[in-house]
């Protein structure tokens, strides 16, 4: 039998002392804090005796370290898929209120064009197609027991939107994602192809993001 439950998990915090929109760029990695809310996450699926039997990240650092605690809680290797990663962006590297910037900046009016798409990176369709298809995989990589698959604020919520049968388009500042928290996943037999829904959030590092900073995120 396949999966019983897919998990998708945010990365901790980053230390990003500037600020800027990290995206994709090399060299973003956890925080301390970051490191202690990776921890937290993975310490309370244990705890409370969750079954995971496959640990699949995006290939970026700060991913790949949110990912070592859940590794080493169930003794497992981490894999990777690139279906998982951080989307494309224009404005990788810059600080807060660079669309802003783009309106006096005439060579950067395409960037801006379609909010909707949105026109300044990756598509948002193409984003949940992908992520979905990491899903379906991860659903079927294991005999039973549930896998985790450790990902970014933006393509969780791809996911989200999509079952939630939601525009793709929203307000970033309105995302359901923290820093380290749980969306799960189920697979219901009775739809077509079996589609998935969302059965569950949970955001174990709560208690420490009242220091956080959560800016950087696509």
């Amino acid at each position: 039998m396949p999966a019983t439950r897919v998990h998708l998990v945010r990365h901790g915090e980053v230390h990003n002392p500037d600020r800027v929109l990290y995206g994709r760029l090399p060299g973003f990695g956890l925080s301390d804090l970051g490191k202690q809310m990776a921890s937290a996450s993975a310490a309370a699926w244990h705890d409370a005796g969750v079954d995971v039997r496959r640990i699949v990240a995006s290939p970026l650092q700060r991913t790949q370290e949110s990912a070592a605690p859940w590794a080493q809680a169930y003794g497992l290797e981490v894999a990777l898929d690139e279906r998982l990663i951080e989307p494309t962006n224009r404005y990788e590297g810059q600080p807060p209120g660079f669309t802003k910037r783009s309106l006096g900046r005439p060579t950067e009016w395409p960037w801006i064009a379609n909010p909707f798409r949105p026109s300044w990176g990756e598509a948002y369709e193409s984003i949940a197609n992908r992520m979905l298809a990491a899903v379906d995989t991860a659903w079927g990589s294991v005999d039973g027991g549930d896998v985790v698959l450790v990902s970014h604020q933006l393509p969780i919520w791809m996911v989200h939107r999509r079952l939630a049968g939601e525009p793709l388009w929203h307000d970033p500042r309105k995302r359901r994602c923290d820093l380290s928290s749980i969306t799960t996943l189920e697979r219901v037999p009775a739809t077509p192809n079996g589609r998935f829904t969302e059965v569950g959030y949970a955001d174990p590092a709560e208690r420490l993001r009242a220091s956080a900073i959560d800016e950087g995120a696509v």
